[in-house]
């Protein structure tokens, strides 16, 4: 169901459940479109709602991972200046501000509302919307020649995609201002030193360097990850005693899953633990 035709992208499932789209544009530098972002979007529902699926991958094509939007993407056969586009566009205000929240918006909506892991494995030119998107995921590994920013200034622009939210919880607010407002473009080394980017690989370790990270993140205690993910992004926005209390009603369910008892055995039977069977049985089944 989830490798099909997309507008944009292409997907494959690997054992054990780990989702890679790739970006497949290239000679756009995989610039997004709304079909593109539209079908991303649903195709990110979809994950969500399936339990096989435990890591999601995000890469690109050729030269880029995702180099902003491509403005002629936006436009639909025939228009002119007093036809819309069909699914929202820049003709007035709220034709802006409805496009906004419901296309290119809500792929970081739905990238955040995942409670799978996420990864990107960013080969390239990261801009704009596919720099936000990098920042939305979980982990971000770079391949030494990738290069990412936002830079919307330089043509008088917003990072409207929620950009500079994601950018002040990376890097927090005074970094964010400089690098927002002095139209930064930075390498992969700088990326680091930042903190943008948890690892930096060689070109053509990459490929192998993402899916050495998905396996080690599929293979452990789902249920509990995907708690604990949530957890850890709530807590960036509770107070010390709320934060208490969320991780408290979750460890309340965690607790008594399968994985902790097979966790606890494991331990007591000094053996590395399996977890996960409920996946396996619910894919038998």
């Amino acid at each position: 169901m989830l490798e099909q035709n997309y507008a944009g992208f292409d997907t494959s499932v690997s054992d054990p459940g780990i989702l890679t789209i790739t970006f497949n544009r290239p000679e756009s530098l995989n610039a997004s479109t709304v079909p593109m972002k539209r079908d991303l979007v649903e195709l990110l529902t979809q994950a969500q709602m399936d339990d096989s699926i435990r890591v999601v991958v995000f890469t690109g094509a050729g030269r880029a991972f995702w180099a902003g939007d491509d403005l002629k993407g936006y436009e639909q056969p025939g228009d002119d200046a007093s036809m819309p586009p069909i699914f929202g566009g820049h003709h007035n205000a709220m034709g802006t501000y409805n496009g906004l929240r419901a296309i290119s918006q809500a792929v970081n909506v739905a990238v955040r509302n995942l409670d799978k892991l996420t990864i990107a494995a960013i080969n390239g030119f990261a801009i704009q919307t596919g720099f936000s998107l990098a920042l939305a995921c979980d982990f971000r590994l770079a391949a030494r020649s990738a290069r990412m920013g936002s830079a919307t200034l330089r043509f008088g622009l917003l990072p409207d995609e929620g950009g500079q939210w994601l950018l002040v919880q990376t890097l927090g607010v005074p970094a964010t201002m400089d690098f927002l407002m002095r139209k930064r473009i930075v390498d992969s080394d700088e990326a680091f030193d930042l903190g943008l980017v948890h690892e930096v690989v060689d070109d053509d370790q990459l490929p192998g360097a993402a899916m050495a990270l998905a396996r080690e993140l599929a293979t452990g205690p789902q249920a509990a990850m995907r708690m604990l993910k949530r957890s850890i992004y709530n807590a960036a926005e509770l107070s010390f005693g709320q934060a208490l209390d969320e991780i408290a009603a979750k460890t309340a369910i965690t607790d008594h899953l399968p994985d902790a008892r097979e966790g606890g055995r494991a331990f007591l039977e000094k053996r590395a633990p399996t977890f996960n069977v409920w996946l396996d049985d619910d894919r038998d089944s």
